[in-house]
């Protein structure tokens, strides 16, 4: 029997695995709540209290996910991550804030976080978003040779979890690569960012739509000529995004 793919919704996968867990928060209580909950899910938990120590660790050792303060002492959440994802790390990050403003949430995601929570957070709220960003990258590996997709100068191999744009590789994290094959799989669909979320993420919450916004600018920047005016990923305004089908 030839080569076949899985096919299983967000909801259906569940990790069968024991995660490795990096947070990182300054917090004592917090960074003590946030590792019991999720120790609870039957993942190994590291905790680290500052984020040179946080940076240090995320290069020295391999993680499924990191949850990042955006405050923190020695070097902040935004420069960490920044540089994290400079360097080609690929690991999901989900970072905590304390800070409510709509500016402050796009910043961080714009940085290379994949998802967000503003303190204070529940601890239902957490563990769905941990679930979801583990269940997302777990998703990836069930795949079993899907086809690459060439559009125009643009080519998405699944398989190695990699994009050439006019024959040159270009990287993109974790979650920005399942958005932009999301939508190249479905050409010309138009979906709402509720849907992407759900598709993509793995959760539905109309409060956390700028992570869709935010993912979208930064695969912009980094695959289309003129981000500003997009040939690929184009917005039909007052619904959503669609992958252009007219290349």
């Amino acid at each position: 029997m030839g080569p076949h793919r899985v096919s299983l919704s967000p909801r259906q996968y569940r990790s069968a695995y024991m995660a490795q867990l990096l947070i990182i928060e300054d917090e004592v209580d917090i960074n003590a709540l946030v590792a019991m909950n999720l120790e609870t899910l039957n993942h190994q938990v590291t905790r680290c209290l500052d984020g040179t120590r946080g940076y240090q660790l995320a290069q020295q050792q391999r993680f499924d996910l990191i949850v990042l303060d955006l405050m923190l002492p020695g070097m902040d959440g935004l420069t960490l991550c920044q540089q994290l994802r400079q360097q080609g790390c690929h690991t999901p990050i989900l970072m905590l804030t304390a800070r409510n403003s709509e500016a402050d949430r796009v910043v961080g995601l714009e940085t290379g976080a994949d998802d967000y929570l503003t303190k204070p957070f529940s601890v239902r709220e957490l563990q769905a978003r941990v679930k979801a960003q583990l269940r997302r990258a777990g998703l990836a590996k069930q795949q079993h040779e899907p086809e690459p997709i060439s559009v125009g100068p643009l080519t998405l191999d699944p398989n190695r979890r990699r994009v050439t744009l006019s024959g040159s590789a270009v990287e993109l994290t974790g979650t920005e690569f399942d958005l932009i094959w999301f939508l190249a799989q479905h050409p010309g669909r138009v979906y709402r960012r509720d849907e992407l979320l759900d598709a993509v993420w793995g959760y539905h919450h109309g409060g956390y739509q700028h992570t869709v916004n935010s993912h979208i600018n930064r695969l912009r920047a980094k695959l289309e000529r003129d981000p500003a005016q997009p040939d690929l990923v184009l917005t039909v305004w007052g619904v959503g995004y669609k992958f252009n089908d007219q290349l």
